[in-house]
């Protein structure tokens, strides 16, 4: 047996400039931060007061830091895209291969859904959660310090593909046959599969870990229906992960042993049922899109009435509403896949059950309006970011209905015009959503406000940047471009400039958000807010008795390095080191004195 598996020093040879930029960058970063940590002394603080901390408050501090690392990668991989399609009409062929741009692109959407979105719902979740629902913690603290490291496990194996072999060119949902070996021999798809494992793994946690926290750790007198909508719009979400991410669990291992054992659950000619992963991975990734918006939503239950002076229009109804979209949510997968030849019958029904979704979605929006209704209404920066919320989601809503007719679905799918719907859904509804939420608790957990006039200049440039970027691939697609394309039919080129331009002035935005947290530190006396600067009456805004210092421990941050070196191992076929990987963490988890569940 090979001691180094697969791995050889041709692994680390990138075939272009732009891939070896990528690597040298990686690599002078990396060793240029671990450097700076020793010797400027900070290492020892940050591992006493924050990797190894319990504290739920610092764990979603953390979550929020890797998913601003990685929304720099995810960002940069975007303006590679955007640049590649503006300046590739044919003859032209841009700066980028075709195999590497499918690299970038299944890079990306990997990245923004599992490494950006995922870590800001988790982030927030962890921030707000225990102070709505009066509790100290959550219920399993040690289980929350691991989910926030596999999570890290898994976001390091993506960028290890910069720096040793490649990443999956296969799509970031990869279909066989193309993810199947004969046709990805590399070691991408594989990349893929245990940075989604570790990552899933650690979802389905911290699932449990909210779960549990919400059913059992709820203040005395606080029922289910006295709970803040925050808290319900995570409750649907986290019942979503504990039942969704097991599927992602077990398509991807079936993946792997097709790759790595020889079976053939999804090769056709061999008794497999390719079209068995396009449901099993959509059966997860739809209420995957749920799990995301449904915690934004809440967001917006609570910005909304403070800003407006009012109690929340329709409290009950809000909450069936959630539990609907929780359900339905299950029922709607195959819209995904209506050009596959489901049959007439199934279409009708998985496209019925699509429109109807809309109906719970269309009763919040309308009672955050009736909330506004009459009410003492503040423009700060977090009903600002509800406005666009507004006006962005409802053009994806409306999109999404077209597209749940499979008829017109028939035209649309593989084009942009599909990019540009779930790019709707995901920054108006996901980011948008973050940023109010951001904005709104910032100031219980710093003390002090965002710089408002910051602020509203990083919402105007985030509106026009993405309408300026989105709404051309609405036209593009209509036009019959399709997605995934290096080069382009010259027609395009004109509406890809504008695009590309969009993104220009979303990356502006992110500069100027940037600058606003820095500012904002800096004038920290200046902005000092009182214990509940926006006069809402939510609980978590009331003071908490003192808490008890919680014990730290490097036992989850060790396990999620091993679970690093375990995926490691399987992508290069170092079967002792995945092993012994997998073992010592075993060891580590179960047996005292490790054990701190």
């Amino acid at each position: 047996m090979n001691f180094f598996g697969t791995l050889s020093i041709d692994s680390f040879v990138q075939t272009s400039a732009v891939a070896m930029g990528a690597q040298v960058f990686v690599i002078v970063a990396a060793t240029g931060g671990v450097l700076w940590l020793i010797f400027s002394g900070t290492l020892d603080w940050l591992w006493r007061e924050w990797l190894t901390s319990l504290d739920h408050k610092r764990i979603g501090v953390m979550y929020l830091i890797l998913a601003g690392i990685m929304g720099v990668r995810g960002l940069a991989d975007a303006t590679l895209l955007r640049t590649q399609q503006a300046t590739a009409a044919l003859p032209s062929s841009g700066y980028l291969s075709a195999e590497h741009f499918a690299e970038i692109f299944s890079a990306h959407g990997v990245i923004m859904i599992f490494f950006v979105a995922m870590p800001l719902i988790f982030g927030l979740i962890n921030l707000v959660i225990p102070l709505q629902i009066r509790s100290r913690d959550v219920a399993f603290p040690f289980l929350n310090s691991l989910s926030l490291w596999l999570t890290v496990a898994g976001a390091l194996l993506v960028n290890a593909s910069l720096v040793v072999g490649q990443f999956s060119a296969a799509g970031w949902l990869p279909y066989p046959p193309l993810s199947e070996l004969a046709f990805s021999p590399g070691v991408g798809v594989d990349y893929y599969i245990w940075a989604l494992q570790i990552a899933g793994v650690a979802s389905l946690i911290s699932a449990i870990n909210f779960l549990t926290t919400i059913i059992t750790m709820r203040t005395h007198g606080m029922r289910l229906m006295h709970m803040p909508m925050f808290t319900w719009t995570t409750l649907g979400s986290m019942l979503l992960v504990l039942f969704a991410f097991p599927l992602l669990t077990v398509v991807l291992a079936l993946l792997f042993f097709d790759r790595a054992l020889g079976m053939h659950f999804f090769t056709s000619t061999l008794g497999g049922n390719p079209m068995m992963f396009v449901n099993l991975i959509w059966a997860w990734g739809h209420p995957e899109v749920y799990i995301l918006v449904l915690p934004l939503f809440g967001v917006f239950s609570e910005v909304v009435p403070t800003f407006s002076h009012k109690k929340l229009f329709g409290y009950t109804s809000m909450v069936v509403a959630t539990m609907a979209i929780t359900a339905l949510s299950f029922l709607v997968w195959v819209h995904h896949f209506f050009t596959m030849g489901a049959g007439a019958n199934v279409n009708a029904v998985f496209g019925i059950a699509t429109m109807a979704i809309a109906i719970p979605t269309g009763v919040k929006i309308f009672n955050w309006l009736f909330t506004m209704f009459r009410g003492r209404i503040v423009f700060k920066t977090p009903m600002l970011w509800f406005m666009g919320f507004v006006s962005t989601f409802v053009i994806g809503g409306m999109t999404g209905v077209l597209l749940s007719i499979p008829g017109a679905d028939y035209q649309l799918h593989n084009s942009v015009f599909l990019v540009a719907h779930f790019h709707n859904m995901i920054i108006g509804g996901v980011v948008f959503g973050f940023f109010a939420g951001f904005t709104y608790w910032f100031p219980k957990f710093a003390g002090f406000t965002l710089d408002e006039r910051l602020g509203k200049w990083a919402f105007w440039l985030w509106v026009t940047g993405f309408l300026v970027a989105f709404m051309p691939l609405y036209a593009l697609g209509l036009m019959g471009m399709t997605r995934r394309l290096y080069v382009v039919d010259p027609s395009w080129q004109p509406l890809l400039i504008v695009a590309a331009v969009g993104l220009a002035i979303i990356l502006a935005a992110v500069a100027v958000q940037i600058a606003q947290l820095v500012v904002s530190v800096r004038n920290r006396e200046r902005l000092h807010a009182g214990h509940n600067p926006w006069g809402s009456h939510a609980p978590e805004w009331a003071p908490l008795p003192p808490v008890d210092r919680t014990h730290n421990t490097g036992v989850a941050m060790c396990i999620g390095a091993l679970a690093f070196l375990g995926g490691f191992g399987m992508v290069w076929h170092m079967w002792w080191l995945a092993i012994l990987a997998l073992a010592v963490s075993a060891v580590l988890f179960i047996l005292p004195p490790f054990k701190h569940v």
